[in-house]
């Protein structure tokens, strides 16, 4: 699932080390979960993510990745912090292939 149109604010923020913070409620809901729901399987060690810096043609973006169970939320941010594309995928439980 490809999302129309992008969020004007997206689910992250930069630290001061430039590192990527998601926010939870936000992420929850590309995921169509509550908040809640989403930081119990945090705590249940079900999420897992990933930041992906480009290189070559890609450098300048990053691409990040979150999985949970059967799906898998990506986006692909530019150096300016903007969100040049974000999809949901569902992808298989048994023999589950990366997102990324």
């Amino acid at each position: 699932m490809v999302a129309d149109a992008v969020s004007p604010e997206p689910p992250f923020t930069r630290d001061a080390d430039g590192s990527f913070t998601l926010d939870a409620a936000r992420l929850a809901g590309r995921f169509g979960w509550s908040e809640p729901e989403l930081r119990d399987l945090m705590r249940r060690g079900l999420v897992t993510s990933r930041v992906e810096r480009g290189e070559g043609e890609d450098a300048g973006r990053w691409r990040l990745s979150v999985h949970c169970g059967n799906r898998c939320w990506r986006a692909i941010v530019l150096a300016d912090g903007t969100m040049a594309e974000e999809q949901l995928e569902f992808v298989p439980a048994q023999g589950r292939r990366s997102c990324a």
